[in-house]
């Protein structure tokens, strides 16, 4: 789906404490192959959890958004050096959310609800491949609301996180996109990422670029 009107009306900025709703509901209404994921979830903050609330806690200096007039719409967020983000998560992060959500381990994994889903992943979330973060160590996630797509704010809102990534000394990163949601894959390969030669992590297609 694709936006419409003035791509400069959007603007970029570093994100705030006050974004992190925005954050949680952008994670929700992208969260399933790119698309609104509101109708699988009885807690609109499990995808958010995983996936961009963290970043706005641990690395906010890695962390920007897109505003138009409605409001924020879109973000990257992303760790310059991924492994010890996973380090942090695990002493700053998961700790708390495991003593609000069950472990459903008990549950088999093809009888789990999305939010189980989710909760088995807080509980035990899986490292990215070593294959994947040695030779491109930092990584970043991206999603926009419809409203933005199509209109040029994607590669806007990219260039400033790799701004701030060059400014720290990032060498290469990497993403995970769903291997069920093309039009993701297409995109990052639009922006010079490869896709790596990795067959770890399920539905997960990882991708890398230099800089």
């Amino acid at each position: 789906m694709s936006g419409t009107g003035n791509a400069a009306a959007v603007r970029i900025r570093s994100a705030v404490a006050a974004d992190i709703d925005a954050f949680y509901e952008i994670s929700l209404r992208t969260g399933d192959r790119g698309g609104d994921a509101s109708a699988l979830y009885g807690d609109r903050r499990m995808v958010g959890h995983i996936y961009s609330a963290p970043y706005l806690r641990l690395r906010p200096d890695f962390c920007f958004v897109a505003e138009d007039e409605i409001g924020v719409a879109g973000f990257a967020v992303g760790a310059p050096d991924t492994r010890a983000f996973e380090d942090a998560l695990e002493r700053e992060w998961w700790p708390d959310l495991r003593r609000t959500y069950s472990d459903p381990s008990d549950v088999a994994p093809a009888d789990r609800t999305p939010d189980q889903r989710r909760a088995h992943t807080i509980h035990h979330p899986a490292a990215v491949p070593s294959e994947v973060w040695t030779p491109f160590p930092a990584h970043l996630h991206m999603n926009l609301f419809p409203r933005l797509q199509g209109r040029g704010v994607g590669p806007r809102l990219l260039d400033r996180w790799l701004s701030a990534a060059r400014s720290a000394g990032v060498s290469a990163l990497h993403v995970g996109s769903n291997g069920e949601n093309p039009g993701a894959i297409r995109f990052w390969e639009r922006m010079g990422f490869t896709r790596l030669d990795v067959a770890v992590g399920g539905r997960t297609v990882w991708l890398g670029r230099s800089l």
